[in-house]
């Protein structure tokens, strides 16, 4: 069986969907690894490095997807590249399904079997495959350490001869994977660190690392199960914003990582809040790609408004472009070590199994998912 990794078109992407390790395992699987030339580059993995683990470089895309029975990817192929492709290939990356369907009723035209590995189920057996969650965990880190970057004081509690510095107030909205890690990073550069959810059970996990959570006392859930929020009552949202607007009036830092799979990104930090935050501030928002958590988020840039710096960089994992892609190339081995028969090296991949009907999008030339079928989001 041929697999391909090629590189990646989307501007600002900077990882790859195969690391030297993975390669050596897929390999070992029975795989005929193809890496287009190249597609190493941005994550420090040369054509070298990818021939000595067993790979064979392809000096084009195009030859390395020529007869491909699986393709690996970080971001969804495009028009160009779906051409290139053989009718009944395995295509697994991040889809973004809810963003453009017509990309998706092009890989069923295509007769592709399209895969996509941000729809993975939250069950047990299923989290080394788990790509939000080894990305996000990166961005969390990453979007505190961009915040340290922009902020002009030091975060820290300093006690000099010439006297004290005070220590920065970091508050992290969302407690899901992203903001765990942001609250550990914090908590680490010497931060006071608060952090908010709408469910109730994240509690203890920010006390866990050293924080104070804060939320509505209310009798409403907002777990939506599977690690998931679900989208609040608008008297809970209300109460929810007086909260947050009064908390937010002390902070310095302030990381927003709130997203509903399948909707555009709810507001947590209105322009009245931004305006009573203190001069200097900072606010990152790892929800930029998805409309943003605030609505003066402006999607890759950093812009200063009402004196606060509003950091909203897109692709913050790719930020740390060796490690993402470690750990998003591990997922996909994961994700296809199973679907192999080993004594046949062939792909056997059971279509009802949870996994599989979970990330499926696409099938013998037509849309499979229930979320993307008609009548779904």
């Amino acid at each position: 069986m041929k697999l391909a990794i090629t590189k990646e078109r989307l501007d600002g992407e900077t990882r790859v969907a195969a690391s030297v390790e993975t390669v050596k395992k897929l390999s070992a699987l029975g795989f005929d690894v193809i890496v287009e030339s190249g597609a190493g580059a941005h994550a420090s993995i040369s054509d070298a490095l990818y021939q000595e683990a067993g790979a064979t470089i392809a000096s084009t895309e195009a030859d390395a997807l020529k007869d491909a029975d699986i393709v690996f990817k970080v971001r969804a192929p495009g028009a160009d590249e779906v051409t290139l492709m053989k009718r009944g290939a395995m295509v697994v990356a991040i889809m973004n399904p809810y963003d453009d369907k017509t990309r998706i009723q092009s890989y069923a035209t295509a007769g592709l079997n399209a895969f996509a590995m941000e729809f993975m189920p939250r069950i047990t057996r299923a989290q080394s495959m788990d790509v939000l969650s080894s990305q996000s965990n990166l961005a969390g880190y990453k979007a505190v350490i961009n915040a340290a970057a922009a902020f002009t004081r030091a975060m820290p509690m300093m006690m000099t001869a010439a006297g004290t510095i005070a220590p920065a107030r970091a508050f992290i909205m969302g407690v899901g994977v992203a903001g765990l890690q942001a609250i550990a990073t914090a908590k680490r550069l010497g931060c006071i660190v608060t952090a908010t959810d709408v469910r109730a059970t994240t509690k203890e996990q920010v006390e866990s690392l050293g924080g104070t959570f804060i939320m509505v006392e209310s009798d409403e859930t907002g777990d939506g199960g599977g690690g998931y929020a679900k989208e609040m009552s608008d008297d809970y949202k209300r109460r929810q914003a007086e909260l947050v607007a009064e908390h937010l009036k002390k902070q310095d830092l302030v990381i927003t990582t709130a997203l509903i799979p399948g909707r555009p990104a709810p507001v947590l930090v209105t322009e009245e809040m931004v305006k009573s935050m203190k001069p200097g501030s900072i606010i990152v928002d790892l929800a930029a790609e998805r409309g943003g958590n605030c609505p003066l988020t402006e999607a890759g840039k950093t812009v200063v408004k009402h004196g606060v710096t509003i950091i909203g960089e897109l692709n913050v994992a790719g930020q740390l472009a060796v490690d993402a892609s470690a750990l998003y190339a591990k997922n996909l081995l994961n994700f296809i070590t199973p679907l192999i028969d080993k004594e046949t090296k062939s792909l056997a991949i059971n279509w009802e199994d949870e996994i599989i009907t979970g990330t499926a999008l696409t099938k013998d030339g037509a849309i499979i998912h229930p979320s993307l079928r008609e009548g779904g989001n």
